[in-house]
């Protein structure tokens, strides 16, 4: 029993005691009793931690629902810049599926011309791209001639490779529109790296040439049957160092029988020619009487039309080609009297062979003359020629030819 006398400080703590012990005491269930004012508040909630776990949550929330509009475009850029690493790594050691082996290159190729090849045979390769890996990696120029590639070449590995001095030197052959085939033959004969096969070394033939050369070139029969004339095209070969004299003369009388072919095959109507050997010859008097570029199908446009007529070709250069090793640079009166098999003046008709090696552009002339009615044509003095349809217009041109040529003199 509790005394009455007890200071309220210790019954406080008897209450509380009671109040802790409260599931073990059944007074305290009994009706009626006046609740102890001075019970121990149940603990307390965080508040703090319930609004930092709902502020958590909402901006989970937010993200999930409003991602950041940054990200997007910085995958993006990222992706692209993925892709042109890819595309400059493909452009610059992507490999080409081809085996080891030699690589000619020919005078006046550049590096750029290379690429075709690459942007057809490597996927994702960029021209432009490789052009400026090329400039800024690349300052020597590309030189002629012949290379030895490693298998399955990248931009890359060639460039190192063409870079380099080239395995095999290559040899320039220069044949002028006009010359003869003789000095063809000296020319060949004379060029150092070329092995002389089918030509002695003073550029005389080792037998007859059609049989040497293995070919079928039309030439007359009888006396000038061996005479390959006109046969091989002028212009600027390059091969390499130890092709043969043989090996040049075949290519240059394929390409040229090449080209009377198509030159014969699309020839204009009526022409005055029995076979494309004609228009050969033709070609030649065409190439040795004008080196004016417009001015070859009017040549040949006079030279059909004297044909047609009857009248001879009377040609100078025709002259001199006959005379040979005589000519000294000046026709003579008796030199035009004078009857050989290809003087024009004395003979009718075309020569029996061609008089000199014929451009593409002679054969072409030769077979699509002008639609031109003069007879008769002169040189200027000044470049060019005058022609005319009378010989009294003739005449005064070559007066007025003369008068030139004294004045120069």
């Amino acid at each position: 029993m509790t005394e009455p006398d007890q200071s309220p400080k210790h019954a406080s703590n008897e209450s509380t005691d009671a109040s802790n012990n409260a599931p073990n005491n059944p007074t305290n269930n009994a009706p009626n009793k006046t609740p102890n004012t001075t019970q121990k508040p149940a603990p307390r909630t965080d508040v703090s931690l319930v609004c930092d776990s709902k502020s958590q949550s909402h901006g989970s929330l937010s993200k999930t629902k409003k991602p950041k509009k940054g990200r997007p475009i910085i995958m993006v850029l990222a992706l692209m810049g993925l892709f042109l690493a890819l595309m400059v790594y493909r452009t610059v050691f992507g490999t080409l599926e081809r085996p080891a082996g030699e690589m000619v290159v020919e005078e006046g190729q550049s590096y750029f011309g290379l690429l075709p090849e690459f942007q057809a045979g490597v996927p994702m390769f960029s021209n432009t791209l490789a052009k400026l890996y090329i400039k800024a990696t690349v300052d020597t120029p590309l030189q002629a001639g012949t290379y030895a590639m490693p298998d399955n070449p990248s931009l890359h590995s060639m460039l190192d490779v063409l870079t380099a001095p080239p395995v095999v030197k290559q040899i320039d052959v220069q044949i002028i529109e006009g010359k003869t085939a003789k000095t063809l033959y000296q020319t060949l004969a004379n060029t150092e790296g070329v092995v002389l096969e089918v030509l002695n070394k003073d550029g005389t033939p080792k037998g007859d040439m059609k049989d040497l050369l293995g070919i079928d070139a039309f030439t007359p029969d009888g006396a000038f049957a061996e005479n390959l004339e006109g046969w091989f095209t002028p212009d600027t070969y390059h091969y390499n160092e130890g092709v043969s004299d043989k090996q040049i003369l075949q290519d240059l009388y394929a390409r040229q029988q090449g080209i009377l072919d198509e030159a014969w095959a699309n020839r204009a109507d009526d022409l005055p020619y029995d076979t494309p050997y004609d228009a050969l010859i033709m070609a030649s008097i065409i190439e040795k009487e004008t080196s004016v570029p417009d001015e070859r199908a009017k040549v040949s446009a006079v030279f059909v039309n004297r044909l047609r007529q009857g009248m001879r070709l009377q040609t100078d250069p025709t002259i001199i080609y006959g005379m040979g090793e005589r000519y000294d640079g000046d026709i003579k009166r008796k030199d035009i009297q004078e009857k050989t098999a290809y003087n024009t003046y004395q003979i009718d008709g075309l020569p029996p062979t061609p008089i000199a090696l014929p451009s593409q552009a002679s054969i072409e002339a030769s077979l699509n003359p002008a639609d031109f009615d003069a007879l008769y044509f002169v040189a200027t003095g000044h470049g060019g020629h005058k022609f005319s349809k009378t010989l009294a217009e003739h005449n005064r041109a070559v007066q007025d030819y003369l008068k030139v040529i004294r004045a120069k003199k």
